[in-house]
């Protein structure tokens, strides 16, 4: 294997995993009826004259199962925060005590299970998408090479095979988390 192909397999490999791991961030926004501080992560809240994340102007912790607090730590910030949850389209209704606020997690409904599960399904598919996208520019860049007359025929099917296999390894993973995934929320 030549410090080309290594490069570039290197690179398509740090590509894929972005991919994954952007998969595994949009799992943690989707609510499985247990308490995750993850779920608060992509909640921005209006403070300081814009909108910033809920992680810079509060920490979150799991106090108990089904119950997520929100320390804030500028008391004026109570109500943006509760409002910026209320709002964030999670179906949550916070509640304000002093300067926590305090998140229950109601059980899900079987619909709603569903709705997360096709959601779920959706996030996935844009992974593979992205995955499959990675596969095509790693292609291109070794048929690029080729005509330049860097490699040849036999190292371009060598690369396109190992970038192949690859591939079939991080879809085979994406299928692998979306399984995960859909047990978590159709868990009772």
């Amino acid at each position: 294997m030549s410090v080309d192909q290594k490069s570039l397999l290197a690179d398509v490999t740090r590509r894929m995993d972005g991919a994954i791991e952007s998969l595994r961030r949009d799992f943690a926004g989707l609510r499985s009826g247990r308490a995750s501080p993850a779920l608060l992560e992509p909640v921005r809240v209006e403070a300081y004259g814009g909108e910033v994340p809920l992680t810079q102007v509060g920490s979150i912790a799991v106090p108990e199962a089904r119950m997520l607090t929100v320390q804030v730590w500028d008391r004026s910030l109570v109500g943006a925060v509760e409002r910026a949850i209320r709002d964030s389209g999670l179906g949550l209704n916070p509640a304000a005590d002093g300067q926590t606020v305090r998140v229950p997690i109601p059980q899900l409904t079987e619909e709603r299970r569903n709705e997360l599960a096709r959601a779920a399904g959706k996030y996935a598919e844009n992974a593979k998408i992205a995955v499959r996208g990675v596969r095509r520019d790693g292609m291109e860049q070794t048929r690029g090479q080729e005509k330049k007359g860097e490699i040849s025929q036999d190292d371009v099917k060598v690369w396109s095979d190992a970038i192949q296999k690859l591939t079939d390894q991080y879809v085979k993973r994406v299928d692998e988390l979306l399984a995960e995934k859909e047990r978590e929320i159709k868990q009772v």
